[in-house]
């Protein structure tokens, strides 16, 4: 098994700027008492994430990736509703290439299925693609540029990405930015770290219920702000981590036929669409994660 991981990962950089990848990443988190927007009632927001990427290099400068992504969210759209699940799964193909010392360059398409998974046809299928250029500034310093754009429900959205990762020098300080979309600073003592992240993401689910035909879908804009204490265990290859923090997450229905000209990053061009559930109010909330990380370095050194 060492034998085969090496030969994966002789690659540097593949999809991040770390000395490290981590294959699996799984999560659970629960927003609890989100009150609806000017009428009563409120709403736990659970969530389920798992993360699977698995690189495979084809020669000295190229690797092919793969992978999965699962999400599910499950809440009231409505107050005194049943409690809906909203589904996707995301799968990663893609290539990651290595020019010279200084530049890099990942390259990933990420065709989905998004929707209650009441039922499953054409229309809940989704394409989306995420380019990075990557510039090795200095040893401790990488920087990252790029573009994120995918399609959904309510019509295409896009976003540029400008994002960096540091690491000091004696190994404790940690930095890893990709505007808008992520942010983790954190600090290790040893085998326990304590950071702080920030998650911002935007995604579209179609809804069936008991109907044979989709006439709505959800419109789900997330920003997630939280502190976390994260336990390393093998030699900090599992990582164990409690967070906890604020979530405003925001589930708006609109009919199939009510979409959008363009969505570019933080802005809606052409957004006239008529919501047909109440807005939610944030909320705190907990999550926990476990993460299989392989460390590149230390195996290069072995």
């Amino acid at each position: 098994m060492r034998k085969i991981l090496i030969v994966l990962f002789v690659l540097p950089c593949l999809l991040t700027s770390q000395n490290y990848v981590d294959i699996i990443r799984i999560g659970y988190g629960e927003t609890f008492n989100n009150t609806y927007v000017d009428t009563t009632g409120n709403t736990n927001v659970s969530s389920l994430e798992a993360d699977i990427t698995f690189p495979v290099v084809l020669n000295k400068k190229h690797a092919l990736i793969t992978g999965f992504n699962f999400s599910r969210n499950e809440l009231q759209l409505i107050p005194n509703g049943e409690h809906t699940s909203l589904s996707s799964t995301v799968l990663k193909l893609g290539l990651a290439s290595t020019f010279n010392e200084k530049w890099s360059s990942t390259l990933v398409l990420l065709p989905k299925i998004a929707s209650d998974y009441e039922k499953i046809t054409s229309d809940d299928f989704y394409f989306g693609g995420l380019a990075l250029l990557k510039l090795q500034k200095t040893e401790q310093l990488k920087y990252r540029f790029g573009i994120y754009a995918t399609s959904e429900a309510y019509g295409l959205f896009t976003t540029p990405i400008i994002g960096w990762y540091y690491l000091s020098k004696n190994s404790k300080f940690e930095m890893d930015v990709s505007l808008p979309i992520v942010a983790d600073i954190s600090y290790h003592f040893g085998k326990t770290s304590v950071g702080i992240d920030y998650y911002g993401i935007g995604r579209s689910f179609r809804l069936y219920g008991d109907s044979q035909d989709s006439e709505a879908y959800v419109d789900l804009s997330s920003l997630e702000f939280a502190a976390y204490f994260e336990y390393g265990l093998l030699q900090k290859s599992v990582l164990l981590r409690a967070k906890i923090g604020y979530s405003s997450n925001n589930f708006e229905v609109y009919t199939t036929d009510d979409t959008i000209d363009l969505g570019l990053s933080a802005f809606s061009f052409g957004d006239d669409r008529t919501q047909l559930n109440p807005d939610l109010n944030g909320g705190a909330y907990f999550k926990f994660e476990a993460i299989y990380r392989f460390h590149i370095s230390s195996e290069k050194e072995k």
